[in-house]
């Protein structure tokens, strides 16, 4: 399938995806914070740059677009036609960084979720798992 985009558009649609603040997050967030979960965002110092920051626990959460971080699922192992191998290396990199950065927070002593985009349809499913991950004993949490 061709691309109904010059490839000057194509780029500029490219380099305008945010890194934070994307609506799959905003839908965790959402979620978490009406579980009645409080948490920081983006913590500089933590490996990755977790989206979702739980200090007092040392727990951190992902939350990963198919496409870019390359889920096994329909949306994240469509590679775009135009330029085929530079997206290949692209998710592969983004991929590899991802697991390094898992390794670190681990051997820190952090535990980690990752949730992926095409996970979010199910809220009653997600939200069980995020109260599992957070080890929700009270109502106060």
């Amino acid at each position: 399938m061709t691309d109904i985009f010059s490839p000057e558009k194509r780029s500029s649609i490219m380099r305008s995806v945010k890194a934070r603040d994307t609506g799959p997050e905003m839908k965790v967030r959402r979620l978490i914070w009406s579980l009645g979960f409080r948490y920081r965002l983006h913590a500089k110092d933590l490996p990755g740059k977790p989206d979702l920051v739980f200090r007092g626990r040392r727990k951190v959460i992902f939350v990963h677009g198919c496409f870019w971080h390359g889920h096994d699922c329909k949306r994240g192992s469509r590679v775009p036609v135009a330029n085929a191998e530079y997206w290949r290396a692209k998710v592969a990199g983004n991929a590899a960084r991802d697991a390094e950065s898992c390794r670190r927070l681990q051997g820190a002593g952090w535990e980690f979720l990752v949730i992926w985009e095409c996970q979010l349809r199910d809220e009653e499913v997600l939200s069980a798992r995020v109260r599992k991950f957070l080890g929700a004993t009270d109502s106060r949490h």
